[in-house]
Parts: structure tokens; C-alpha cells; sequence
């Protein structure tokens, strides 16, 4: 018993480890969450943050299921799965590039006009960036493949995924603090759009960066 305990043990320690590194590498849901915390303010960029956390549950299910193996060793569904990825990207990249100068008027009216995007928008935008992300299925794949025993039961495997969830989320919320504080947001001003235009040129090459051969 002890000895299946400390197996499972040092599984999680491993994916643990591996998840840090990764989810703290920029990427997608790096560049959309930066975007939304200074665009958007504190509660649009956590809520963001909620939904790329919950999406990494469709990539713990694929693992599971085997459908992300079906995918990875399908060329062509593959190649459909990563271009679907990249339009995304690239529709909220054009979206950002076309971020409008504000306005000649107050600070504070300037600054509520900046809070346009519903909760519920923001959520799904968070969640639609990890969950077609393909590379973050290969990741996940990679991962339950190597580092996971075949014979570790799924309810294992399943909180597994379920703590790698709830660690992205609470980085991606932690980050959503650091990056929506005061001196951040006075350090952007008034000239957050010219921000919102550089991460949408960044948006745009990650979605480039999807479809190049590797």
C-alpha cells in the first residue's frame, strides 16, 4: 500500500514540476491574459484566467479518453485541430492591432470606456485560447505518457488534471494581480492601446508560430 502511495507521489511531484515550467513559459494564455489585465482591469483578466485553468480539463479528458492520441496520429485532424487554433488567434490578434486611440477626454472617462468586455466573454475567450491550443495537448499527452504509469487507475489520473486546472488557474489569477496594480496600469496610461496593438502583432506570430512545420 505504502509503496502505491509513493508511486503516485512521485508521479505528481513530476508532473508537478514539468506543469511549472510549462505554464510559466510565455504563450497564448500568457499573451491573452496580459492583454486582458491591462485592457480590461483586475476582474476580466481572473475571470480570463478561470476559463484557461477550466479548459485544461478538455486536454486532461483527451488524455484519458485517448482521443488526443487519435489526434496527434492523425496528420490531417491534427493539421485541422492546430489551423482552427490559429484562426482564433488570429481573429483576436486583428481584433488587438485595431485597438482604437481614446478619446481627448477625462482620465476617469478613459478609463471606464476601457471596461467593455463581459464576464462571461471573458471567461470563454480564456477558456477557447487553451482549450485549441494544440501544442497543449501534446503537452498533456506527453505527459500522462511518460511521466504516468499505465496502471495508475483514472480517478489518479483525474486529479491529476484536476490540480493541474486549478495550478494554472491560480498562477494565471496570481498574475492577473502582479499585472492589473496601480503602478502597472500608471505605467501603461493612457497609451494602453499601443499595448493592446504589440500584443495583438504577438498573438498574430503564435498563431503563424501554430502552422509553421516544425
Amino acid at each position: 500500500m505504502i509503496e502505491y502511495v509513493n508511486q503516485y507521489w512521485l508521479e505528481f511531484l513530476t508532473i508537478a514540476s514539468v506543469h511549472l515550467l510549462a505554464v510559466a513559459s510565455p504563450g497564448p494564455d500568457f499573451a491573452i491574459v496580459l492583454k486582458h489585465s491591462i485592457s480590461f482591469g483586475r476582474r476580466a483578466a481572473i475571470i480570463t484566467s478561470i476559463g484557461v485553468g477550466t479548459a485544461i480539463l478538455i486536454h486532461v479528458a483527451y488524455s484519458l479518453l485517448g482521443i488526443g492520441i487519435l489526434i496527434k496520429t492523425t496528420p490531417v485532424l491534427f493539421q485541422v485541430f492546430s489551423y482552427v487554433a490559429a484562426a482564433y488567434l488570429l481573429y483576436l490578434g486583428w481584433g488587438a492591432i485595431r485597438s482604437p486611440a481614446p478619446d481627448k477626454t477625462s482620465a476617469n472617462e478613459v478609463e471606464k470606456s476601457s471596461l467593455v468586455i463581459s464576464d462571461k466573454k471573458a471567461f470563454v475567450v480564456g477558456f477557447l485560447t487553451n482549450g485549441l491550443n494544440p501544442k497543449a495537448t501534446l503537452f498533456f499527452l506527453s505527459v500522462f505518457a511518460v511521466a504516468v504509469s499505465p496502471e495508475t487507475p483514472n480517478i489518479i489520473k483525474l486529479g491529476y488534471g484536476v490540480y493541474l486546472a486549478i495550478a494554472t488557474g491560480v498562477w494565471f489569477c496570481v498574475l492577473s494581480l502582479f499585472l492589473s496594480s496601480k503602478k502597472v496600469t500608471q505605467f501603461i496610461g493612457k497609451k494602453g492601446y499601443w499595448f493592446d496593438r504589440v500584443m495583438g502583432v504577438v498573438l498574430i506570430l503564435l498563431a503563424i508560430k501554430l502552422v509553421m512545420p516544425v
